[in-house]
């Protein structure tokens, strides 16, 4: 008997572990960076379950690509230059702090390299526990006034200059100007 093609779901399990591996990220990365539980990733890679709309969404975003083309069987051809719009680019907000961390890198670096735009309202504040052993950062001020503090040592940073630290020890980047703050944020993981 013959499957009628035209009424039935999208295998998107094949799909999805092809890119997640193309981007060598585990189902814990991904499941961490997408916010989908790690049995259901399994489930959907195993083709045991098919996505919601909403979980299709969130690992579109997660993995970089447009929802289309995770739902799709075929193998995009990759274009020269890969264009992110401005609401492609996922964002941490944290409003009740009074930052925007902006995630430039792409997801499959993450966990290794990772870069940002910070955007702190005046007295904002992005407070880090230690990351892990080794971990690095380097903050290059764009515009504003930010105070950057590394276990309990405090230095005010210049627009233009850079900081880099130690990012394995309790962390925090200040904006202690009267306007907005905006910075490059790069984390290296060892």
């Amino acid at each position: 008997m013959k499957k009628n093609l035209a009424n039935t779901p999208p295998e998107v399990g094949a799909t999805l572990q092809r890119m997640r591996l193309d981007r060598n990220l585990t189902l814990e990365d991904l499941s961490r960076t997408a916010g989908v539980s790690k049995s259901m990733l399994s489930q959907i890679e195993r083709e045991k379950a098919n996505p919601t709309i909403a979980v299709a969404w969130r690992l579109a975003n997660a993995l970089g690509v447009g929802i289309a083309e995770l739902l799709s069987a075929e193998t995009p051809k990759v274009d020269v230059i890969r264009m992110l719009e401005p609401h492609e680019t996922p964002t941490l907000p944290g409003e009740h702090a009074g930052y925007v961390l902006k995630i430039l890198g792409p997801m499959e670096l993450a966990g290794k390299y990772e870069w940002y735009e910070l955007s702190l309202a005046p007295g904002g504040a992005l407070v880090s526990n230690s990351h892990d052993p080794g971990a690095t950062e380097h903050l290059t001020l764009l515009n504003g006034s930010v105070e950057v503090e590394v276990d309990g040592v405090k230095k005010k940073l210049k627009v233009g200059g850079t900081a880099r630290y130690e990012a394995d020890k309790n962390h925090a980047i200040r904006n202690i100007g009267k306007t907005e703050a905006k910075a490059l944020m790069v984390v290296i993981h060892r």
